[in-house]
């Protein structure tokens, strides 16, 4: 279980207390976390998420919740910060940063149909033109230069196969940084996996997890989702769901000529990210039962069939 700081009823009870939302009647972990400590909470006043957070600097948490209260604002279908009696949404609970939020109804698709895509799709449209006019500034902390900084050190204990791979969308990416940067920007959820949202039925209920959320190129949010919800297990892309996905967010958001001219590129990129990172965590949590760590084979395989183009960008002007 993917719980890093274990909680004792009596401290859970404490903290929880000043929300006014009646007596706790169950709490567990959440095994599905890789980074975060989260634990579903019951009490008498409804269902709710609570979450420690053990990655990160704490100076970037009240972004998170303005974040989320822009989002919740603009009627999207998120988790936000809620408030105790006397207005704090950031506490402390176990020596770590806390967070109580709703618990949002519906549960997580593993094989997502087109329908499926299409919501994501255009979840992320509106998340973009809710905050591409205002953006709330987060430099990623996996961003480009990080990906620079960490890859070469990563490179050398990986197979040669794979070495000159990474080696080579290194370069990629150093030779069109300027390009990439300047691409529309919006804030990013940046993380949009299959096990990030919520449906019931076909319907997107909720989204969550938007701890890895900065501001950047709103393509870099496309590329993260396509490459994980509509994607073969050989890594090619099923434009299937890829089309409908892409279909959608064009239909509030229509593409520029830039992004259409940087869409491989960027969907190289977003393998990238994903690969080292998981990378990390392997060597990190190595020998650790219970900790979930996700497959970073999956980003060398999914990034070497990006290799040549499979997906394009609809209704581009």
């Amino acid at each position: 279980m993917s719980v890093f700081t274990p909680l004792r009823r009596d401290e859970l009870e404490a903290f929880l207390a000043p929300y006014g939302l009646g007596r706790l009647q169950d709490f567990q972990g959440i095994a599905s976390g890789t980074e975060n400590s989260n634990f579903f909470v019951s009490l008498e006043g409804g269902e709710y998420v609570l979450t420690l957070v053990e990655r990160g600097p704490v100076d970037d948490l009240p972004f998170f919740i303005e974040l989320l209260d822009v989002l919740h604002r603009a009627g999207l279908p998120v988790p936000y910060a809620l408030r105790t009696s006397d207005g704090q949404a950031l506490r402390e609970l176990a020596q770590k940063p806390a967070l109580l939020q709703p618990r949002l109804p519906g549960r997580h698709v593993t094989l997502p149909n087109a329908h499926h895509c299409a919501e994501a799709g255009r979840f992320l449209a509106r998340l973009h033109l809710s905050t591409a006019e205002r953006v709330l500034e987060r430099p990623s902390d996996r961003g480009l230069d990080w990906m620079q900084e960490q890859g070469p050190m990563l490179a050398l204990g990986l197979p040669d196969e794979q070495l000159e791979l990474l080696r080579e969308a290194l370069a990629e990416i150093a030779e069109r940084r300027p390009k990439l940067l300047a691409l529309p920007r919006a804030n990013l959820h940046a993380d949009l996996f299959r096990d990030n949202v919520l449906f019931e039925g076909n319907h997107l209920s909720g989204v969550i997890d938007f701890y890895n959320a900065c501001s950047g190129p709103m393509l870099y949010d496309l590329a993260i989702c396509v490459n994980d919800w509509c994607s073969h297990p050989n890594g090619e892309i099923d434009n299937e769901r890829s089309e409908p996905l892409l279909a959608a967010y064009s239909a509030l958001r229509r593409f520029t000529p830039a992004e259409a001219e940087l869409w491989q590129p960027m969907l190289r990129v977003a393998c990238v990210r994903f690969w080292l990172s998981r990378l990390i965590a392997a060597q990190r949590h190595d020998g650790k039962l219970e900790v979930q760590v996700k497959d970073p084979g999956e980003f060398y395989r999914l990034l070497a069939a990006r290799q040549h183009p499979s997906s394009v960008l609809p209704f581009a002007f």
